[in-house]
C-alpha cells in the first residue's frame, strides 16, 4: 500500500533536467515521482511510472498520493501515474569498463541526436551541466549498448551518493539508444525501476542496455547500472513510443 504523510504536495522539475528542449527527461521525472510516492516507506522499493504527456519544466505539478497509486496533475490534466512494481525486472549482464568505453566510441548520438541538449545523453550541453552518457553498441555484441559514467558532486545527495531520481535518469536514455533514435525519435512512456544501492559520487559506473522487442510505434528495453567491480546497483525496464 502507498504510504504518505503528505497526500498532496507540489513538485517542480527544474529546467536543468530536460530531455526534449521543453519537457523533462523521462527518467528524471519518473524517478522524482517514484521518490515522492515512497511505497511502504522503503527508500529502495521498486516502482512503475507511466507518463501520459511530456512532463513540463519549471511548472508546479500537484502530486496526489492515494491508497493504491499516486498521480501528478497540471490543473485538470493527468501528467503521470505511479504504482508499486510487480514481478521481476530482467537484468542485462554487465561488461568490463574497458569494453564499455570502447562501446562509447561508437555512440550514434554524436552524429544524429533528436534531443542534443538532453540532460542525460545530450552532446550539446554546457560543460559539467549534463551527464554526457554516450551508450554505443558493445563490440562483438551489438544487441547491447554500454558506456561508463562517473557522477560528480552536482548530482549528490547529503550522504555523498547519487540522488535517486538521477539514477532513474541514467537507466533511461541508454535504453532508448538500443533503437535507431537518430532516424526514428522516441520518448519514454513507461518505466519500472528497482535500485539496490546508490552509487558513490566520483566512482566509475557501467551502464548497459538491451532492446527486448519493437512493434509498431513502441519499443521495450531493459537497462542496468553496475559499479566497476560488476556489482548490480539498479535495473529498469521501459517502454518508449515514437514521436
Amino acid at each position: 500500500m502507498l504510504q504518505s504523510a503528505n497526500p498532496a504536495m507540489t513538485i517542480v522539475i527544474p529546467a536543468r533536467y530536460n530531455g526534449p528542449p521543453h519537457s523533462a527527461n523521462g527518467g528524471y521525472a519518473c524517478g522524482l515521482l517514484a521518490g515522492r510516492a515512497n511505497f511502504s516507506n522503503e527508500p529502495f522499493s521498486a516502482a512503475a511510472v507511466t507518463l501520459l504527456v511530456p512532463p513540463p519544466l519549471e511548472t508546479p505539478l500537484e502530486f496526489r498520493a492515494g491508497a493504491k497509486r499516486a498521480s501528478a496533475w497540471l490543473g485538470e490534466e493527468l501528467i503521470a501515474t505511479v504504482a508499486p512494481a510487480t514481478g521481476a525486472i530482467p537484468v542485462v549482464a554487465t561488461v568490463p569498463a574497458s569494453i564499455a568505453r570502447a562501446a562509447s566510441d561508437r555512440y550514434p548520438g554524436r552524429s544524429a541526436h533528436p534531443f542534443p541538449t538532453c540532460f542525460v545523453c545530450g552532446t550539446h550541453r554546457p560543460e559539467s551541466d549534463g551527464l554526457f552518457l554516450s551508450p554505443g553498441p558493445v563490440p562483438d555484441d551489438p544487441e547491447r549498448v554500454a558506456c561508463t559514467w562517473t557522477p560528480d558532486s552536482s548530482v549528490s545527495n547529503e550522504e555523498g551518493h547519487v540522488r535517486r531520481e538521477v539514477v532513474w535518469s541514467v537507466l533511461d536514455c541508454p535504453g532508448g539508444w538500443t533503437c535507431d533514435l537518430g532516424n526514428a525519435p522516441m520518448v519514454l512512456s513507461r518505466m519500472t525501476a528497482r535500485i539496490s544501492r546508490l552509487p558513490l559520487i566520483g566512482s566509475t559506473c557501467v551502464v548497459v542496455g538491451r532492446c527486448e522487442r519493437q512493434q509498431g510505434r513502441t519499443a521495450t528495453n531493459v537497462t542496468a547500472l553496475y559499479d566497476e567491480e560488476g556489482t548490480l546497483l539498479a535495473s529498469a525496464s521501459a517502454v518508449w513510443t515514437r514521436t
